[in-house]
């Protein structure tokens, strides 16, 4: 074992050196060598709880949740490197509601670009999209209510439908596995859906990801939306100016498609080394184009500015990407609206690639996005890496 690995190990103890021995054995005698330290951590954690006094009812919330999200897991992996897009929205808009055309017309679209659609896998806008997609390009992933919320014919017996009984580990999965997203107007659901996926992007606790609000033609939910919160939020300052540009409104099915397939553009994938931010390219800038862009984001470098940059000590150590071109920054961590902005700049650099119409390759795109990403590796935590 890695000696790095092996320090990790031994900071995850229950204090029981005969328990602790049998966690071990247990390891060894099933075979596990990669990724350990995770799975030693969450052996630990359960022997602890049962030691904690915890109740029937804490034991079986997680037993509950670590069986769903295992499961989930399981059906997801063999798509990891192909796109997918969610699509939220009501369960209650019918067959014969424009939404519903809508939400089918822009699933389509998005399967022909070769993007897989995963929906809540109930009725009305969750239907319509996996209608749209096909039952070959569709991920359900249902939660198990005393109403309306059945699997929809679309993805009922499909094995990629997943059913789960907790909200809080359905949208983990519905946000987690995803490259962008798509919400339709909707009722509390959706829109408990729509805050947290802000809320994950502008906090940084979530990769940055396309995020379009669709509307009919000549509807008015999401402007609606938009001016409570440009005007009683924003206006009390409890959100930033540039919050804004995490997500775009349209009534246009296309120009939805075309937001999201436009963000991997030139974008790919960032990563935090030490304080540094490193953002991955499909075509490297010039020097004049880097030196624009360091001049108008200068406000969310906290010193420097924007460089071009070879890969940094840890991406080489883990083979990272490292065929891309990059730049690198000290991101202030704060402003993640200001590196949206900062990204569709760089999707839109004259060096930047042509346009894409199929899906982005997986070698050299986003993709398999966990939550919180912007936690360090144990190798940038030990080393405190702050360049190249």
């Amino acid at each position: 074992m890695p000696e790095r690995a092996d320090r990790l190990l031994r900071s995850y103890r229950t204090g029981r050196p005969e328990l602790d021995a049998q966690l071990m054995a247990l390891l060894d005698e099933i075979g596990v060598e990669e990724d350990r330290d995770q799975i030693v951590e969450m052996l630990v954690s359960v022997a602890l709880l049962a030691t904690d006094d915890s109740d029937r009812l804490d034991l079986k919330i997680t037993n509950t949740a670590l069986r769903e999200l295992r499961e989930a897991y399981r059906i997801f992996a063999p798509y990891r490197d192909v796109p997918k897009v969610t699509i939220f929205g009501s369960a209650r808009t019918h067959v014969d509601d424009p939404l519903y055309a809508q939400t089918r017309e822009l699933a389509a679209a998005l399967a022909q670009r070769g993007w897989m659609v995963i929906t809540g896998g109930g009725p009305g806008i969750m239907a319509a999209g996996l209608e749209g997609a096909g039952r070959d390009m569709s991920f359900g992933i249902n939660i198990r209510l005393p109403f309306e919320q059945g699997a929809n014919e679309f993805i009922l017996s499909d094995p990629k439908l997943v059913e789960m009984k907790y909200f809080f580990t359905r949208k983990l999965m519905l946000m987690k596995e995803s490259d962008g997203f798509v919400v339709m107007p909707g009722g509390y659901g959706t829109l408990d859906e729509t805050f947290e996926l802000l809320t994950l992007m502008q906090t940084g606790k979530a990769e940055p990801s396309p995020l379009v609000l669709l509307e009919v033609p000549g509807g008015t939910y999401w402007r609606a939306w938009e001016q409570f919160v440009l005007h009683e939020v924003g206006g009390r300052g409890l959100i930033s100016p540039d919050d804004h540009a995490l997500y775009r409104i349209t009534d246009d099915a296309n120009a939805a498609v075309d937001e999201v397939t436009r963000f991997y553009g030139n974008y790919h994938s960032r990563r935090f080394i030490g304080d540094r931010l490193v953002v991955r390219l499909r075509a490297e800038p010039t020097d004049e184009e880097v030196a624009a862009l360091s001049a108008d984001f200068a406000d969310i470098c906290t010193k420097g500015g924007i460089i071009k940059t070879e890969p940094l000590r840890p991406e080489v150590t883990a083979r990272d990407h490292l065929g891309l071109a990059r730049i690198t920054f000290n991101f202030d961590r704060l402003h993640h609206g200001r590196l949206r902005m900062l990204i569709d700049a760089l999707n839109e650099l004259p060096s930047a690639p042509a346009v894409q119409t199929g899906p982005p390759d997986r070698e050299t795109a986003a993709g398999g996005k966990p939550m919180e990403a912007d936690s360090r590796s144990l190798e940038e935590e030990e080393a405190g890496v702050a360049g190249g």
